[in-house]
């Protein structure tokens, strides 16, 4: 049986859509918050139709929108906008990721909303973030990451850079939001007062990107990139094997660097004194690869594995997803749930993280139908019967 969840009790409206604000919420409802996700009528959010669809609907859907209950709304209408005023002013949180000045224009305004429910935390995650000179362009993920240093860093040397294979541009400002929204709740216990969060995608991105900036700032390096290497840590790369797979090997600790060598029959650079530190290694790192190289060359990934786990050495093979489906660690830590369509069908989705001792989070209910808890929810706002029979029939839900 499900446990309510360490944010059972919180109440959340979601207004985004696609991948940011979604994620944002869909982490707060996968710990026990009652999100309330707002959809335009007939069509929903557009991640119900991206990739793969099964009967219509994106598989990806029952990811993103686990947990949560769907309310059909046309935003852009008044009588959809004062339901929305209803619900902000008995929610705990709020989460929208639309373009800067769009809440504005529906006459939903954070300070407006504030008014009313003082206690309201307002996430809004925009491309460029609420200020700035860039702030009414149109900003989705992939336009973030490399805004944010990242793109220019995903290449072999000489090649164009390519994208990381999923949004993570969205998904690295989702979990900004989040952690913003816990610091604003922590905070409000005191001060009894909610606050907005304003998170910029570029900026989630910048905000992971290590010693870029400082180093840029200290010696006027640009870094550069560098295919599978890590610049600046010795030795840590991809090295081919015999079978044509690749292992990664992270041998950059002084005392692992010297069982790396070990395992792989160099005890003579194990002990060279030069190579005691990251400094020497990084000196020489084309050496050191050459051998790590060789030695992979002449084994399968899972002899090379084998060898280097029974040494204490760091290393891993590059999985697909037939790996992460197949792979008993994930089963054993519950990152491989099973999911009971409406016809029957199980479908795999992602477990939930982190894990939480006491009060962990949970798989409660699949993603919603379109509209499936619209009259559920404004029946709790107090709209009457007939209120709700004249809304949908002029379409507004």
């Amino acid at each position: 049986m499900a446990t309510p969840g360490p944010l059972a009790g919180l109440k959340v409206l979601e207004l985004g859509q696609l991948i940011a604000g979604p994620f944002a919420a869909k982490t707060l409802a996968d710990f026990g918050a009652d999100v309330i996700k707002v959809e335009p009528p007939g069509t929903g959010d557009p991640l119900r139709k991206w990739r793969l669809l099964k009967d219509g609907t994106s598989v990806w859907w029952q990811v993103q929108s686990r947990n949560k209950r769907s309310l059909t709304l046309d935003l852009k209408d008044p009588q959809a906008q004062d339901v929305v005023r209803r619900l902000a002013q008995e929610a705990d949180v709020l989460v929208e990721n639309f373009r800067p000045g769009a809440l504005e224009g529906w006459g939903l305004a954070p300070e407006s909303l504030l008014e009313s429910n003082p206690r309201l935390v307002v996430l809004r995650i925009s491309g460029y973030g609420q200020t700035g000179p860039y702030r009414d362009r149109p900003g989705f993920g992939v336009v973030a990451e490399a805004m944010g240093g990242l793109r220019h860093l995903t290449a072999e040397p000489g090649r164009v850079p390519v994208r990381v294979g999923v949004s993570i541009g969205d998904t690295l400002a989702a979990l900004h939001g989040v952690i913003g929204i816990l610091m604003a709740l922590h905070e409000r216990q005191k001060s009894g007062r909610g606050q907005v969060i304003d998170v910029a995608l570029y900026e989630a991105v910048f905000n992971c990107m290590e010693s870029l900036l400082p180093e840029y700032s200290a010696f006027g390096v640009v870094r550069q990139p560098a295919g599978s290497a890590l610049p600046g840590i010795a030795p840590t790369n991809a090295y081919k094997c015999a079978d044509a797979g690749y292992v990664l090997v992270a041998g950059n600790g002084d005392s692992i660097f010297r069982r790396l060598m070990a395992a792989i029959g160099r005890p003579d650079l194990g002990a060279d004194p030069g190579l005691q530190d990251n400094t020497g290694r990084v000196a020489r790192v084309e050496e050191l690869d050459a051998a790590i190289g060789a030695w992979t060359a002449q084994r399968s990934v899972d002899d090379a594995l084998a060898a280097l786990d029974a040494a204490h050495v760091p290393a891993g093979k590059i999985y697909t997803v037939a790996d992460i489906a197949a792979d008993p660690h994930y089963r054993a830590r519950g990152m491989l749930e099973a999911v009971t369509l409406p016809d029957g069908t199980h479908v795999a989705v992602p477990g939930v993280v982190p894990k939480l001792s006491r009060t962990p989070g949970s798989h409660r209910r699949n993603a919603p139908d379109l509209g499936q808890d619209t009259e559920a929810v404004l029946r709790e706002v107090g709209l009457t019967e007939e209120q709700i029979a004249a809304l949908k029939a002029r379409g507004v839900v």
